[in-house]
This record gives structure tokens, sequence and C-alpha cells, in this order.
């Protein structure tokens, strides 16, 4: 036959990727857009995860996470067993690590922890799992840092500030 075109060639357009402008992907605060990236429930990492946009993790993750400026969220479905240094972790689903955040890391009462925490505020809602040592450094006294341990159901175990 000779040289025509598959014909079905012309139903398919190269197409080039957009920017989401969805809600769910972008916050704007103060005219600054902040980008939000995603793992869903089947995604499964294992390695180390760097990023300079907030991140939510529903699936597992086992490795490292390394966010600096920016919110990490464990979603409900999430596992994570790695150290996490960020600037804000809020823990949904289930960590077993060491949690590092130079603002403030928040278990609610669907959330599990276990292992090393270290940040400046640390909220712990009543029914939050909270297992291992405790270390804030609070803004107002950067000279020292308050330490706890604690087993079990967790209440306010560091002061909020």
């Amino acid at each position: 036959m000779g040289s025509q075109e598959d014909p079905r060639h012309e139903k398919i357009k190269m197409v080039q990727p957009t920017e989401p402008h969805s809600q769910a992907n972008r916050k704007s605060t103060e005219g600054n857009e902040t980008r939000m990236a995603q793992f869903g429930r089947s995604v499964i990492v294992k390695g180390e995860i760097k990023g300079s946009e907030d991140l939510t993790i529903d699936g597992q993750v086992d490795g490292r996470i390394d966010l600096p400026d920016h919110i990490l969220t464990v979603g409900p479905n999430a596992t994570i067993c790695a150290d996490v240094k960020a600037k804000g972790v809020m823990v949904f689903g289930t960590v077993l690590g060491t949690l590092t955040a130079h603002d403030r890391i928040e278990i609610r009462k669907s959330g599990s922890v276990e292992g090393n925490v270290s940040c400046g505020r640390l909220i712990v809602q009543d029914g939050a799992i909270l297992s291992g040592k405790i270390e804030t450094k609070g803004s107002r006294r950067p000279a020292q840092s308050q330490t706890a341990a604690t087993e079990g159901t967790a209440q306010v175990l560091a002061p909020v500030a």
C-alpha cells in the first residue's frame, strides 16, 4: 500500500503539560501561590523524598522526607517509616521514625507517632498516640529545651506556644 498516513494519527494531539488550577493543588497566601503535591493511597515510595512544596501523603513511604520550608501532611491511610524534616508536620495516619519540624508538629486524634519528636510547638489531640522522646524549642526560651517521654495515648505533653 502507498505512503498514506494512518487516519488514527489525526485524532491524536500532542499536549503540553499545564499547571493545574484547582484549589486542591494550590493555595494562595498574600498573592503568592504555594504548590501542593499529593501521593495517593496506592503510591509506595522507598528512598528519599525532597521537595520545595507542601506534600500530602496517603500511601506508604520507607526512607527519608526532607521539606525544609514546607508542610508535610500524613493522611489517614498513610504509613510513614521515615526520618522527616519539615517546616511543619500534621499527622492523621501512622509515622514510625524521627519527626523534626522547625515550626510545629500536630498529631490528630486518628494519628500515631512512634519515635523521637523535635519541634518548636507540639499539638497532640486527645486520642492521638505518641510514643518516644519529645523535645520542644520554644521561641521565647531559645537556650532551654524541654524533654518528656510517654507511651500509649497522649495528652498535651509539652507547652503549646
